[in-house]
């Protein structure tokens, strides 16, 4: 992918990207290769090496290991810190995995960034909120985690801010709320479109839990990297909201989705998740006014992207 150079503040600098070989690391990485020297640290266990551009310098590593740290960050000026286990339901059922990655790792990559005075970018979830009180969901909204994921992204994001604060780094962390784009696997951040996708493009049943009243902020990949970019290149600190300020329900989704397909797929329901948010939007005017952010791929044409692109190149079932 491209960006426009309006969005783009950030060059001549050498730069880390933690689990670059991610659907969104990958992506960032795309973003920077051409005006930067990019570096990506991913031990492979959720992203694929052919993510990664030739132009891009690889180091197949571990964030929790010192070694694999201080190769990948040796003379860096910032640090994208995407790197992490992302799949909430796995969360659940192993909670020390998703600690130790998710917590343990990033007070890794911060004890190797402030060695370098390297600023941070750290990629947080909205996760964090849990059930709101009311949406759109401001930052300094109560944050109640529902899972060991949403808990371990919230413990790091203090970690990011104490590391600023003690030790005058620099850091900043970005709240993202539902991503998707072509290329991200039925595991990553917004695992209900990719199966509604292969559900319509195989021409079969829909299936929506619940009464699919649920909504979502659903926000595209390619405005993902815009605001690690514009945090990248600001002095801005704290946390910062990323999506779109806009929510689309579920069922509403299934028939975008389908008709972006071209499918006579029927939409069936199931029975509802225990414990699912009922509802998601993201205040972003934060991001928007301090960082000049602003959505620019609407859900119907994302989504449209989305089915051309796995036609023209079906997802592997495992790499």
């Amino acid at each position: 992918m491209s960006i426009e150079d309006d969005y783009v503040p950030v060059s001549g600098n050498r730069i880390l990207v933690t689990g670059g070989a991610g659907f969104i690391g990958s992506n960032i990485v795309d973003a920077l290769v051409p005006d930067n020297d990019v570096r990506v640290l991913d031990d492979l266990s959720g992203g694929s090496r052919s993510n990664v551009p030739d132009e891009a310098t690889f180091f197949e590593g571990d964030i929790r290991n010192d070694d694999d740290l201080e190769r990948a960050t040796d003379g860096v000026d910032i640090v994208f810190h995407q790197a992490a286990l992302v799949d909430v339901d796995e969360s659940m059922r192993r909670p020390e995995p998703t600690h130790d990655i998710n917590l343990n790792g990033t007070v890794k990559v911060l004890e190797h960034a402030r060695r370098e005075s390297a600023r941070v970018v750290f990629a947080s979830s909205a996760a964090v909120y849990g059930h709101p009180a009311s949406v759109p969901i401001a930052e300094d909204s109560s944050t109640d985690p529902l899972s060991p994921y949403g808990l371990s992204k919230l413990a790091a994001e203090q970690y990011v801010r104490l590391y600023g604060e003690l030790y005058d780094l620099s850091t900043v962390s970005l709240r993202y709320f539902n991503v998707y784009g072509p290329g991200q696997l039925g595991g990553d951040y917004s695992a209900v479109i990719s199966t509604f996708v292969e559900q319509a493009m195989n021409g079969a049943p829909i299936t929506v839990e619940g009464d699919g009243a649920q909504t979502r902020d659903f926000v595209h990949i390619d405005d993902i990297v815009r605001a690690n970019v514009l945090a990248a290149g600001s002095e801005a600190s704290g946390v910062f909201n990323v999506g779109t300020g806009e929510s689309v329900s579920i069922l509403e989704l299934a028939e975008i989705v389908r008709d972006a397909a071209d499918s006579e797929s029927e939409i069936v329901h199931t029975d509802a998740r225990s414990g699912d948010i009922d509802r998601s939007r993201a205040d972003i005017s934060a991001l928007e006014s301090q960082l000049g952010y602003e959505p620019t791929v609407p859900l119907a044409n994302g989504l449209e992207r989305v089915v051309d692109s796995r036609s023209e190149t079906p997802l592997p079932e495992d790499r």
